[in-house]
C-alpha cells in the first residue's frame, strides 16, 4: 500500500483502487465488503481494531455488500474519508472533500460528479 495523504493524487490511486480491488475480490468469489477491502490493501495491518476504527468513522457495517463505485459513489466516499482519517491520525472532518470529490470525477470522467456540500441557489 502506497503513503495515504489528505491530497488529490492520493484520492484518485484510492478511486482507482477501490475500483480494482471490486474486480480482484470478484475474481477470487469473494464479498466487496470494507472488511475484505482493508484486508487487501493492508494485509496483516488490517486487524480488527483498525476494521473496527475505519467502519465506526464512516458508519457502516463491514461485512455488508458495498455497491458498485461508479453506481453508488457516496459510500465509498465515506469510506475513503475514513481510511484517510484513520491512516493519517486527522480528524474525519479535517479530509479535503473538495480534493475528494474532484478525485473522484478524475478517476471516473463519465460519471456524475459528486458534491454534496454544493450550495443551492436560490
Amino acid at each position: 500500500m502506497t503513503d495515504i495523504a489528505n491530497t488529490q493524487q492520493c484520492f484518485v490511486q484510492l478511486w482507482l483502487l477501490l475500483e480494482r480491488t471490486r474486480h480482484l475480490l470478484r475474481g477470487q468469489y469473494k464479498r466487496y465488503c470494507i472488511r475484505n477491502i482493508l484486508k487487501a490493501w493492508f494485509g496483516g495491518a488490517a486487524n480488527d481494531d483498525f476494521i473496527w476504527h475505519v467502519c465506526h468513522q464512516c458508519e457502516q457495517e463491514g461485512w455488508n455488500e458495498l455497491p458498485s463505485v461508479k453506481l453508488y459513489p457516496r459510500k465509498h466516499r465515506e469510506l475513503l474519508r475514513a481510511i484517510v482519517a484513520v491512516c493519517t491520525g486527522i480528524s474525519f472532518y479535517k479530509i479535503d472533500l473538495r480534493a475528494l470529490d474532484s478525485a473522484y470525477s478524475q478517476a471516473f470522467p463519465h460519471s456524475t460528479a459528486i458534491n454534496i456540500n454544493k450550495k443551492i441557489k436560490k
